[in-house]
C-alpha cells in the first residue's frame, strides 16, 4: 500500500474538493507523458492503479523475437532469451508485459510528469470554483471588500474574487477594506485564468433576494413578489401580494416595529423602501403605488397601458416626486405610462373628467360604475382633504419631506404630463 499518495490524495480531494478519480487519471497522465519522454513513445505502454491501495504498475507491451539480432526497436520488441526471465513460457510471436520502473525516468522526464499533475489539479479547482459560483448566478452572496482597482472595487467571495463595477456601483457608497458587503452575481464567465464574476449593487434583483431572505413568507410562498422599481441609492418600490387571506403581505415584509425592512434598508445604506399591496384592478394599482399621495380618481387603459390620474391640488407635488421619481417609479412597477393633474388642472384637460368616460360604460360591463363617481365627489366633501393634508403630511412626511418642498409651486409647472419613461432602460 502506497500510504504517502493515499494521505496526498485524501487531502487534496478536502481541501480542494477534486474527486480522487480525476486525482487518479492525472497520476497516469503523468506517468504516460514520462514514459513517452524517456523511451520517445508511450503507443504500447499501459499504466494500471490500484484505487483501494494506490499502487500502480507500468509496463510495456513488446514483441517476442528469437534472437537480439532480430530486435528493430528495443521499445516495441524483446529478445526470447530475455523474455524468459520474464515469463518461462514466453514463445516467439508472444506479447510480454516488460514492467518499468519510474526511478529510472531522467529528471525532465520527471518534471514533466509532475507539471502535468499540477496543471490537472489547477484545471480541476477552476472547474470545481466554476460550477460553485455558477449555481449561485441570479442570487446574493457576502463578499468582503479587498481594494479599489481604479473606479473598480475587488469583492472576495471567498474562494474567488468578483469585480463591481463602476457602472454596477451605486453612487455615493464608500466601502472600507475588509467590510462585509452583500452582493447580486450579474454573470459568471469560464476563463482560462479561472472564473471571472461580476457582481452589482444596484439590480432590482439584490432588493428582492434580500426580501427572500429576510422574509419568511415570501421564502415560502404564501407571500409573492410581483414587481419592483429601483432607482439605486434613493428608492425602491415594490408590489407584495398574499396568497392567504389571513397574512398581511405588506405588514409581513415590514415586520414588528419594521425591523424586517429596516434590515434591508441598513445593508442599502439608507436606501428608501415603499412596499404596496399589488392589485388585479389597474386602477388601484396605480393609486397604491403613488401612495403616499391621496387621489382622487385614476383612468386606466389596459389596452393602451395608459392612465391618467386626478389628484388634490396640495398633493400635486408629493404625487409626482422630487424630480418625478414618485411617479417615475409607479410607472416602471406597474406598466402604464401616467399622467398627473390636480383637480384644478383636470377640469380644463380632456380625459382627466368621470363625464369623459360616462359614453364608455357599456363597452367596461359596468365594471367602473360608481367607484370614479364615489373617488371624484367624495374629494369634495367638506374637511375631507384639510384632514387628509394633516394626516399626509404628519405621517408620511418625514418620509417624503424631500418632495415637499416643490408643494408651492405655480400650478403651471406641473401643467406637463409627468416624466414616467424608463430613461435608463432598466428591467424590472
Amino acid at each position: 500500500m502506497n500510504k504517502e499518495l493515499m494521505e496526498a490524495l485524501d487531502i487534496l480531494e478536502k481541501e480542494k474538493e477534486i474527486s480522487k478519480d480525476t486525482l487518479f487519471d492525472a497520476i497516469e497522465n503523468s506517468l504516460m507523458t514520462a514514459c513517452k519522454n524517456h523511451f520517445g513513445k508511450n503507443d504500447n505502454v499501459k499504466v494500471e492503479i490500484n484505487r483501494e491501495t494506490c499502487d500502480f504498475l507500468v509496463y510495456a507491451e513488446k514483441e517476442v523475437v528469437e534472437t537480439r539480432e532480430e530486435v528493430e526497436d528495443p521499445v516495441l520488441q524483446i529478445a526470447l532469451e530475455d523474455a524468459r526471465e520474464i515469463s518461462s513460457q514466453a514463445q516467439v510471436g508472444d506479447v510480454v508485459h516488460v514492467e518499468i520502473k519510474s526511478k529510472e525516468f531522467g529528471r525532465i522526464a520527471t518534471q514533466n510528469a509532475k507539471n502535468v499533475i499540477l496543471q490537472k489539479i489547477r484545471e480541476e479547482e477552476r472547474s470545481v470554483i466554476y460550477n460553485q459560483y455558477f449555481e449561485k448566478e441570479k442570487d446574493v452572496v457576502t463578499g468582503v471588500v479587498q481594494r479599489y482597482m481604479g473606479k473598480n472595487i475587488s469583492v472576495n467571495l471567498g474562494k474567488a474574487d468578483a469585480l463591481l463595477s463602476e457602472n454596477e456601483q451605486v453612487k455615493g457608497e464608500v466601502f472600507r477594506p475588509t467590510e462585509r458587503i452583500k452582493v447580486y452575481i450579474l454573470e459568471v464567465k469560464n476563463t482560462p485564468k479561472g472564473p471571472r464574476i461580476n457582481v452589482s449593487r444596484t439590480h432590482p434583483e439584490l432588493v428582492k433576494r434580500l426580501f427572500e431572505a429576510e422574509v419568511t413568507e415570501i421564502r415560502d410562498g404564501v407571500v409573492e413578489i410581483k414587481g419592483i422599481a429601483r432607482e439605486a441609492g434613493s428608492r425602491t418600490k415594490i408590489s407584495v401580494w398574499s396568497n392567504n387571506p389571513n397574512v398581511d403581505a405588506v405588514g409581513a415584509c415590514v415586520g414588528v416595529n419594521g425591523s424586517r425592512v429596516n434590515a434591508i434598508v441598513d445593508e442599502l445604506r439608507g436606501e428608501k423602501i415603499d412596499i404596496v399591496n399589488w392589485d388585479e384592478n389597474p386602477g388601484n394599482l396605480i393609486q397604491n403605488a403613488l401612495s403616499p399621495a391621496k387621489i382622487v380618481a385614476v383612468f386606466a387603459d389596459p389596452d393602451e397601458k395608459t392612465a391618467k390620474v386626478v389628484v388634490p391640488d396640495y398633493q400635486l407635488s408629493l404625487a409626482i416626486g422630487k424630480e418625478g421619481q414618485n411617479a417615475r417609479l409607479a410607472a416602471r412597477l406597474t406598466g402604464y405610462k401616467i399622467d398627473i393633474k390636480s383637480e384644478t388642472q383636470a377640469k380644463d384637460a380632456p380625459g382627466f373628467r368621470y363625464e369623459d368616460y360616462i359614453d364608455d360604460y357599456d363597452d367596461y360591463d359596468g365594471e367602473y360604475e360608481g367607484e370614479y363617481e364615489d373617488d371624484y365627489e367624495e374629494g369634495y366633501e367638506e374637511g375631507e382633504y384639510e384632514d387628509g393634508y394633516e394626516e399626509g403630511y404628519e405621517e408620511d412626511g418625514p418620509i417624503y419631506d424631500d418632495v415637499t418642498e416643490e408643494t408651492d409651486a405655480p400650478d403651471g409647472d406641473m401643467q406637463d404630463e409627468a416624466d414616467t419613461s424608463d430613461p435608463a432602460g432598466q428591467e424590472e
